[in-house]
């Protein structure tokens, strides 16, 4: 499955914004969903999950109650819904796609195809 994020973009502090990702040559109807991110200098940063079974979607305590996922396996799109934002969720997100439904903790080797990542920077 091919996968291009986009939404990205420049927002001020407790702006919102909403990331899709489209898969293409493939469906996510069998994948779980993840969105990750990359500030520079830092490592990829789970963020959420949402599993291809019964959409349970799994987010990273750090940004529980400000980010939500969904998809829509008809669609063929997942999204990040991203509210409140801090200067801090400035990097680069990408959205990922795992064969795995059970895992502890998400980490990128979990996931076996990858976007390209969408910039979002926010500003104080």
């Amino acid at each position: 499955v091919q996968l291009q994020a986009s939404g990205g973009g420049s927002v001020q502090t407790g702006g919102s914004l909403r990331l899709s990702c489209r898969a293409s040559e493939g469906s996510i109807g069998r994948y779980t969903m993840g969105w990750f991110r990359q500030a520079p200098g830092k490592e990829r940063e789970f963020l959420a999950a949402s599993t291809w079974n019964t959409g349970r979607a799994i987010v990273e305590a750090s940004v529980t109650g400000r980010f939500t996922i969904s998809r829509d396996d008809f669609k063929n799109t997942v999204a990040l819904q991203m509210n409140s934002l801090r200067p801090e969720d400035t990097a680069i997100y990408y959205c990922a796609a795992s064969t795995r439904l059970y895992v502890n903790t998400w980490r990128p080797s979990d996931f076996t195809a990858w976007g390209r990542g969408t910039q979002v920077t926010v500003s104080s």
